[in-house]
């Protein structure tokens, strides 16, 4: 009896410890943080959101909090603060957009708590999800079109040299890249301009370590994973073109190109590249591209801005042997998708793919000899799709053809029913 009330006695002095600690870190952040609002979230998907990443400008929050200050604010969810972070999205020089990230159950709503100080800076750090990065060599020099010494440096933009092309080694694997704890991409900053797929077997971030001993050392298995997807005259997975003349024309031919890290965030990271003058079968247009990743999640989200009134835009798949076309949408869903699943990845393992889109934005699904090809018309020079891959062997990977037909009707049901946010 004795020994029950001692340990009883020890379970409530934790429990009052753990209490103490939480009312000591609420009063720490009412001092730092002394002004507030609530922000609530409803999900009205069947599904459950995990990891759902919430978008706010600063204009709207203005409108009813005039002195909230993106430089010194924390976000709690109960008593306990989650990841967050403000992002210039416009390149003035000013955060425009907090990013704030939430388990959301089906049909259910919850809040968050923003916390501010109207003044001051507090920087607050948090676990990396996800990463964009862009680095090529300083202090050699090109000869022939082949980059010559030198080492990698990260920059966060870069106008492309005219003397640059494939398989310069100027550009660390060959262009930027972007990841989250799932999975990574990049593309080839040169003529051809397609997306490629890492696969990643960490939920680390690993960009920061790949290419930096050559362009072969990602074609191998290695501890973090490897380079799984052959491109070759493809569109790889989700890579823009314009369909002419019975083939997809990647933004090949340009004036000139000009690429840069717009966010590398803990929740969301983004690469914007600027292409004047991309030269089409049908005219010349100048192009803007936004690729951006969120913390938990396999999808790009790829938004387009284009001028004058191109006849279309075209994304698509890599066509590979022994492999599975299908698609998926719901009956009066707004987004649907293709993709494909089998035994495609360059690891010789199952790998699914998938482009989804607004069935509004659809002229047709065709093909070319290189390609599952999806023809969009943008609305008024803009177009919005997203595309993922889904590894076998990423962390927790989807395993059979049913498991991924099962996470791309989810992912549709997702994109079916946006979160509500109201501040």
């Amino acid at each position: 009896m004795e020994r029950m009330k001692k340990i009883r006695g020890i379970i409530g002095c934790i429990a009052l410890t753990g209490l103490s600690v939480l009312a000591c870190s609420g009063f720490k952040w009412r001092l730092e943080y002394p002004k507030s609002f609530i922000v609530s979230i409803r999900n009205d998907a069947v599904v459950d959101r995990t990891d759902a990443v919430i978008s706010l400008t600063i204009r709207e929050i203005e409108a009813s909090y005039p002195d909230f200050n993106p430089e010194a604010f924390i976000v709690l969810s109960g008593r306990k603060e989650t990841a967050s972070q403000a992002d210039d999205l416009d390149g003035d020089g000013k955060a425009d957009t907090i990013f704030l990230i939430k388990d959301v159950e089906a049909g259910e709503g919850g809040n968050v708590t923003v916390r501010y100080a109207a003044d001051g800076v507090i920087q607050r750090t948090y676990p990396k999800r996800t990463q964009a990065e862009l680095s090529h060599k300083f202090g050699g020099r090109f000869v022939n079109r082949k980059y010559e010494g030198g080492e990698f440096r990260n920059v966060t933009s870069l106008r492309v040299p005219s003397e640059h092309t494939d398989h310069s080694t100027f550009i660390r694997y060959e262009g930027p890249g972007w990841e989250s704890d799932r999975v990574g991409y990049r593309f080839y900053l040169d003529w051809r301009n397609a997306v490629d797929i890492f696969g990643k077997k960490v939920s680390d971030m690993v960009l920061q370590d790949v290419g930096l001993d050559g362009f072969d050392s990602y074609h191998e298995m290695a501890g973090w994973g490897m380079d799984i997807l052959k491109v070759g005259e493809s569109l790889g997975v989700g890579s823009l073109g314009m369909w002419i003349d019975g083939r997809a024309e990647r933004v090949s031919v340009t004036d000139s190109v000009l690429c840069a890290v717009v966010s590398d965030g803990p929740i969301r990271s983004q690469i914007r590249t600027r292409y004047y003058g991309w030269k089409t079968g049908s005219g010349k247009y100048d192009l803007v591209s936004d690729l951006s990743i969120t913390a938990g999640s396999r999808m790009t989200r790829h938004d387009v801005r284009v001028n004058g009134d191109p006849p279309n835009l075209c994304t698509g798949i890599v066509k590979l042997d022994d492999t599975q076309f299908m698609s998926t949408s719901r009956p009066a869903g707004v987004w649907m998708a293709l993709a494909t699943y089998g035994m495609q990845s360059l690891s010789g393992d199952k790998l699914g793919m998938a482009v989804l889109f607004r069935r509004t934005d659809l002229v047709e699904v065709t093909e070319d000899a290189h390609s599952h090809v999806i023809v969009l018309k943008p609305k008024e020079g803009i177009l919005t799709y997203y595309y993922l891959a889904a590894w076998e062997q990423e962390p927790g990977g989807i395993q059979s053809e049913k498991a991924f037909l099962d996470y791309l009707n989810e992912t549709v049901q997702k994109l079916d029913a946006p979160l509500k946010v109201t501040l």
